[in-house]
Formats: structure tokens, C-alpha cells, sequence
């Protein structure tokens, strides 16, 4: 788990971690702290936990890829399951990583594409629509509304995260009343293609490192994550990919989903996502990683994933003609 600066979202994960039906003696918890400047070194001696954990502090900033490479590098176990700091996963996360692949080694499963998000905290970077979506969902129990009145009475210029959900919350999964689901990758029309994305020409998007598992093994033989992409954004893809490439089968759980505590969004974000794309491209400049360019223009990954089927077939038809087009695009 890479964190920074996410201290309160961070210690209730470690709790849903502690809470795993999973036996605690056969997991262990890697905590990456990229140099938080917030109390998320307090966590040490904060977290009562069942199960093995390490907390690694950086001395500077090294970026999302470089943390995750020292949390692999420091794992004893054979299979790793990479998760967000601020993802707060349930009762049966780990058991349902797992149960795919006892007896597959080949596998790469995602609860990533079934996006759900929580407010667990009223954070004061939130922005409008964020604060507007909240105070729609905490309608739904009346002690949430009780505390979003209460913070908006006496707390709303507070610089200090609002704490919402309790750890009594996430034991009866009251929280859940202040979650949503983002359909975003399914509503593309993946979900046609099942569980393990067969026929689909572009199943390393489901590589999303905020929840995925793989055999240690597997990425000693395709290589980590790729440390010259910084900031935001196709470090995972990019790793998917050659994971793809060697072979590695990837499987869409439904029942892997954890729960995505929202923050504030940083307006750099967009401009590290562009140039990680960039970098990507250039490292592979394949056409079915070339055509991601067409997300940019806000085309369904099923409009992709068309567009690919029938270039590939122009090709195979016409292997010596139309040789200016194949190129241009």
C-alpha cells in the first residue's frame, strides 16, 4: 500500500485490513509512506493489527512507481496484492484475491473496474461537486445527516479532515450508505466480454494497481513498475501491458472490489495523466497502445476495442495494400 499525506483514510484501511476473514497469520501488510509531511508516521504506533506489518518511510518524495517497487521488493509472500492507501476493503477482499489463484499461476485479478466510492471523511479540499454529491448521499441515515449538519454548522472552514464513518461503521457496513458505485469501465461494454475478458482486444486496462493481484513471479519476469513515470497516471497500464505481453490471463471479480475513500482531486493530475500517456506511447508504440489515444477524445473502450478488431482484420486481408492508411493511424 503507497500513501501520502492520506493519514486518516490510511488507518481506517489498516482497520478493514485487521477485519479480513482471511487468517491473519498468512497475510502481512506493506505500508509505503512517500514521504507524508501529515501524522501518517503516527500509524506505527497506532495500528493494533492481527497481521504482520511493515511500515516503510521515504525521506523524499519518490513517486507512485518507486513505492510500489519497494513494497514488492520487501514482500515475503508469493502473491501480492496491490492496493491503495485510502482503499478500505471488506471482510472477504483478500480470500477473494486469493481463491483465483490457488490453482492458476498465470493470473492478474482486478476489483478496480468495479469502482465504488465512499465519503468516510468531509475533507476540506473537497470541491463543489464532490460536497454537493456528499450532502445528496447523507440523506440516506439520519446519524450521517446529523454530522454533516453539525459540520456544516460549526466545522465548514475547519482545514482538518470531518470524520465521518466510525470503525463500528465498517464493522456493520453502515458505511456503505455513504457509498456509490462508478460504472465507468462496464458501461464501456466490457461486461459482454465475462469475467475474463475474453475476446477483448485491450485487457491490460484492467492492470489498475488500486486493487489487483499477480504472482510475485510474474512480475520478476516482465519487470516492476516502470520508475521513469512519475506523478499520475499509466505506470499500471504500462506494466499490464508487458504482463500481457508475456502471457499473464486477467480476470475481472466483482466480489475484489474495495471501497475508494474520496479526497480532494489535485489540479496536476490531468497534466501528469497526459504525459505519462505520452511516455507510454512512445515505450510502446504498438497500435493496441497507440489507440488509447482515442479515450482522450471520451470514446467507450468497447469503441477501442472495434476500431482494433477491424484494423487488425484490414490487415490480415490486406497485408500489401492500404499501407498509407495502416501507417497514418
Amino acid at each position: 500500500m503507497p500513501t501520502y499525506n492520506k493519514y486518516h483514510q490510511t488507518s481506517l484501511s489498516l482497520y478493514g485490513l485487521s477485519k479480513q476473514t482471511f487468517p491473519h497469520a498468512q497475510y502481512e501488510v506493506i505500508l509505503v509512506d512517500d514521504a507524508s509531511s501529515d501524522n501518517t508516521p503516527n500509524i506505527v504506533k497506532e495500528a493494533d493489527v492481527p497481521f504482520k506489518f511493515k511500515y516503510i518511510r521515504m525521506k523524499k518524495n519518490k513517486g507512485r512507481s518507486s513505492v510500489r517497487n519497494i513494497g514488492i521488493n520487501h514482500a515475503e509472500g508469493d502473491l501480492l496484492i496491490f492496493l491503495d492507501g485510502e482503499m478500505l476493503a471488506p471482510p472477504a477482499f483478500i480470500e477473494n484475491h486469493y481463491k483465483h489463484h490457488v490453482h492458476e499461476s498465470d493470473l492478474v485479478v482486478t476489483g478496480a473496474m468495479h469502482y465504488e466510492g465512499v465519503y468516510t471523511f468531509i475533507m476540506p479540499d473537497y470541491n463543489e461537486d464532490q460536497m454537493a454529491h456528499l450532502k445528496e448521499l447523507v440523506g440516506r441515515d439520519p446519524e450521517y445527516r446529523r454530522l454533516y449538519e453539525n459540520y456544516e454548522q460549526t466545522k465548514r472552514h475547519s482545514n482538518v479532515p470531518y470524520p465521518l464513518v466510525t470503525k463500528e461503521d465498517v464493522d456493520t457496513n453502515r458505511f456503505q450508505r455513504l457509498s456509490f458505485p462508478n460504472r465507468y469501465f462496464l458501461n464501456s461494454g466490457l461486461k459482454h466480454f465475462g469475467e475474463r475478458l475474453e475476446g477483448f482486444t485491450l485487457p491490460y486496462i484492467a492492470f489498475l494497481s488500486g486493487n489487483v493481484s499477480v504472482r510475485k513471479a510474474n512480475l520478476k519476469k516482465s519487470g516492476l513498475f516502470d520508475e521513469t513515470f512519475v506523478g499520475y497516471g499509466a505506470e499500471d497500464w504500462e506494466l499490464g501491458y508487458r504482463l500481457y505481453k508475456n502471457g499473464a490471463k486477467f480476470v475481472l471479480d466483482p466480489s475484489t472490489v474495495a471501497y475508494h475513500q474520496e479526497h480532494g482531486i489535485s489540479k496536476r493530475k490531468l497534466k501528469e495523466q497526459w504525459g505519462n500517456h505520452y511516455r507510454f506511447v512512445k515505450k510502446h508504440p504498438n497500435i493496441d497502445v497507440l489507440i488509447l489515444s482515442l479515450e482522450w477524445k471520451e470514446l467507450p473502450f468497447m469503441h477501442l476495442h472495434q476500431t482494433l478488431v477491424e484494423y487488425k482484420e484490414l490487415k490480415k486481408r490486406f497485408p500489401d495494400e492500404y499501407n498509407e492508411l495502416t501507417h497514418a493511424f
